[in-house]
């Protein structure tokens, strides 16, 4: 009798361990809670704005993931805790351009726009990263040099028109022209030829470079030193020079992207970004 109670009892503390065990291991599972999502679009795109900002209004959309880079920035020590505010200023740039350069990145690679592999690493088990933008590699058009995510805008911007579009300047081209202000030393940056054109096909131009994700305008002589030309910045590269970054940012906040500060003189339409666009169309 006594050899048959102590089976059962050793039954029931194994039944018991199981359950329990089994209890334990639920509660781990459910605490383990998934690591929050960047959304690397909405990022780079508060990182060209928000500095602009002339207040601290936040980028639409992007607050939960400038909120997650800002704090595992304040992790490695590279941005105070008043900073972790969701708003992607000049100071978080200037945190996020020192861990690039952590990481042994120089030149446009450390220019404080988070890039796809800069971010993927500062995430790592903090958060994951969805709606990767890269820029491409570096391709040749017109004799001058642009990269393939630039290239496809333009081919998409000469499907709408219906015409060839031929540039006067690429991108990649530091100190190239002094006119250009640096704009055009990083990625995504272009002028087009404008010759022959009418005024109302240079702003036809202008509109569909805006519709597939450029920040566009017709530059005039009496602007500054050049030649007619429209000039082109495509929103979110992330290979971006400081004043191309400026020149979006000033382009979402109903600027002229000129160091005059006046207001957008080209046609107004919905912005979008070439990722945008492609979902949309």
């Amino acid at each position: 009798m006594q050899t048959k109670m102590k089976t059962q009892g050793a039954i029931t503390a194994l039944a018991t361990f199981a359950v329990l065990g089994g209890l334990t291991l639920s509660a781990t599972q459910a605490s383990a809670a998934p690591l929050p999502v960047v959304n690397m679009e909405a990022t780079v795109l508060a990182a060209q704005i928000d500095p602009r900002r002339a207040d601290d209004t936040l980028t639409q959309g992007a607050k939960e993931s400038v909120l997650a880079v800002e704090r595992a920035l304040q992790a490695r020590n590279l941005l105070e805790a008043r900073w972790v505010d969701g708003y992607f200023g000049t100071t978080t740039i200037k945190a996020y351009a020192a861990y690039q350069r952590s990481l042994g990145y120089t030149g446009l690679a450390a220019n404080g726009l988070p890039g796809a592999s800069s971010l993927a690493t500062l995430g790592q088990s903090r958060f994951t990263v969805s709606h990767v933008i890269k820029p491409g590699t570096k391709v040749q058009r017109d004799g001058y040099v642009v990269n393939t995510r630039t290239q496809a805008m333009l081919t998409e911007a000469e499907l709408l028109l219906g015409r060839r579009l031929v540039l006067s300047q690429g991108s990649y081209n530091p100190g190239g022209d002094p006119t250009s202000a640096g704009t055009h030393d990083g990625g995504g940056v272009v002028d087009l030829k404008v010759d022959g054109m009418s005024a109302a096909t240079r702003t036809a131009v202008a509109r569909a470079l805006r519709q597939v994700g450029f920040a566009a305008w017709v530059r005039s002589p009496s602007q500054g030193d050049w030649p007619w030309h429209i000039h082109a910045v495509a929103i979110n590269d992330t290979d971006q020079a400081t004043q191309a970054q400026n020149q979006v940012g000033d382009y979402y906040l109903g600027f002229n992207g000129l160091a005059n500060h006046r207001p957008d003189d080209g046609p107004r339409i919905p912005i979008e970004t070439w990722e945008e666009y492609q979902r949309t169309h």
